[in-house]
């Protein structure tokens, strides 16, 4: 069976937008993932804040590479943010997944964004639906 971080190692190797966004893994463990990108011009709406978009992409890949760490897939089935702090070009997010409930065919998972200040910028909820599917690769 793989580890958690050859799970996601993997998964990230596949994700375009992710690799795009340029989501960095700082932490991968079962159930937990931690990660972060820095926000560019491109990234930035017409108020010259991050589009909110932007945590949320974040927060929804560290979500996917979280609940996938036991070695079946899992998509997600429902999101929701929060976002609470604006977000500027060269601003670091960082976000910390961890799983609050895990069950045969679902699980729960919440996501804290903050920024390089270790300010919230975004609280973000998932919930995925647990595939009978293992990761092969």
């Amino acid at each position: 069976m793989k580890t958690p971080q050859e799970i996601v190692s993997n998964m990230l190797n596949q994700d375009a937008f992710s690799n795009w966004l340029g989501i960095e893994l700082s932490e991968v463990r079962a159930g937990y993932c931690k990660a972060q990108l820095t926000i560019r011009n491109e990234m930035l709406n017409g108020f010259h804040i991050a589009h909110g978009g932007i945590a949320y992409s974040l927060a929804d890949s560290t979500l996917a590479f979280a609940s996938n760490t036991y070695g079946v897939q899992c998509v997600s089935v429902e999101t929701s943010i929060s976002h609470v702090l604006k977000v500027q070009a060269r601003d670091v997010l960082i976000a910390e997944c961890k799983e609050e409930y895990r069950g045969s065919k679902t699980a729960i998972y919440e996501v804290r964004v903050q920024n390089q200040n270790n300010d919230l910028v975004a609280l973000f909820k998932g919930t995925v639906f647990i595939t009978q599917k293992d990761w092969e690769f």
